[in-house]
């Protein structure tokens, strides 16, 4: 298909924080809005045809990650699926135990739930990561007690780009009772996901994280795994999401499971080729520059720098006068001054926390995207810094 570059313009690399749609999905989806827009709980041949394709692309998500079709629930996006999967699971299962372990990295939305587990009486305890972002599974082992009931280490960092070793931590948290749940929208379409191969007992996914539309998600629930819903009505999804299905955007989220399961290994390729070219060009051009995260276990389309004595909202509003779309964050933490919890977890100072951007490529990213980052980053870096208090190397 034909590379094209995203949104109004310029370059963009912040596909992290929202992909466009690809065109198949839409075409996918299109005939969902006027043609084929009936209701799965309808009891005649138009709601017939509703279920039928809701079961279909049921079963298109579930193949994507080696799951069966009766244990993926749809949702309105990942937020929706890691509360109920978070608070579903320790509301069903609160007799078990009442101890939550939670990764010092996890998405934003991951703690912002875990607060709410505490105020709900549970105890919340977190699992710190090593410099790169890294959760060590033997941390994960010795906070584990015989109260522990649910353990979440996101897939890999939406930020940083660290993946985690998930196979790993599934061992360890198997045998303890405990159930492994994992944020996996940052992983998705970049790396192979494999529930049956890593122990974990449920997945958060997310629709526009394949270039598929936003507002859709799902959540993986192993069979045997026990969830009390979190929402109440007419008792669609197994009871656990009420609400008409969407039915038009989960058909897309299919189509876009269907084609990262083809493409990812190419896009995976491509990404990191990019990745290593800006990392080891960046490095190289600007003095005291520095790449977060773990330096090879990340993921293909990310590169996270830190610059001394810059700000990165500095950074981020003049690559943007510049034509190029970048982050300095997660971009559901972005509106805060507040440094990156991740970069904190992983022992930077505020500081150099402060001074950190991020670029995120995606699947209509190409070597011209990085020829325009590097035309002007060092020239905009070197001018912050001769204005900067922080840098006294001038």
């Amino acid at each position: 298909m034909a590379a094209q570059t995203p949104g109004r313009g310029g370059v963009y690399l912040d596909y992290q924080s929202a992909k466009p749609v690809d065109p198949r999905v839409v075409e996918a989806m299109a005939p969902y809005f006027t043609e084929r827009f009936g209701n799965p709980a309808s009891l005649h041949g138009v709601g017939d045809d509703a279920t039928a394709t809701l079961d279909s692309a049921r079963a298109k998500v579930a193949a994507s990650i080696g799951a069966l079709p009766e244990e993926i629930v749809f949702t309105s996006g990942a937020t929706e699926s890691s509360n109920l999967a978070l608070l579903g699971y320790a509301n069903r299962n609160r007799r078990a135990g009442d101890h939550i372990l939670i990764s010092e990295v996890d998405h934003i939305s991951i703690h912002n739930i875990g607060k709410m587990l505490e105020k709900a009486g549970f105890r919340v305890g977190k699992v710190p990561p090593d410099q790169f972002g890294r959760i060590d599974p033997e941390k994960v082992r010795k906070r584990i007690t015989p109260e522990t009931i649910l353990v979440s280490v996101g897939w890999a960092s939406n930020e940083i780009g660290t993946v985690q070793p998930m196979a790993e931590i599934g061992e360890v948290v198997a045998g303890t009772g405990a159930t492994l749940h994992s944020d996996a929208v940052a992983a998705q379409g970049q790396l192979p996901i494999d529930v049956s191969r890593t122990g974990v007992g449920m997945l958060t996914l997310s629709s526009n994280d394949i270039y598929g539309p936003q507002g859709v998600g799902a959540l993986y629930i192993r069979n045997g795994v026990k969830v009390a819903p979190v929402a109440f009505g007419g008792g669609q999804e197994d009871g656990l999401r009420s609400g008409t299905e969407n039915l038009a955007g989960i058909v897309g989220m299919a189509a876009a499971a269907e084609i990262m399961s083809r493409e990812l290994p190419a896009d995976a390729a491509r990404m990191a080729a990019l990745r290593d070219r800006l990392v080891r060009e960046v490095l190289a051009a600007i003095p005291d520059a520095h790449l977060n995260g773990h330096p090879t276990e990340r993921l293909p389309g990310n590169a996270h720098f830190r610059f001394e004595g810059v700000e990165g909202e500095s950074l981020l509003l003049l690559m943007r006068e510049e034509g190029i779309s970048v982050a300095t964050g997660s971009a559901c933490s972005s509106k805060t001054l507040e440094p990156s919890h991740t970069l904190i977890s992983c022992g930077l100072l505020h500081e150099e926390a402060h001074g950190s951007l991020e670029f995120t490529f995606g699947r209509w990213s190409k070597d011209s995207d990085v020829d325009s980052v590097l035309a002007v980053l060092p020239g905009i870096v070197d001018k912050l810094r001769r204005m900067s208090p922080l840098y006294n190397k001038h």
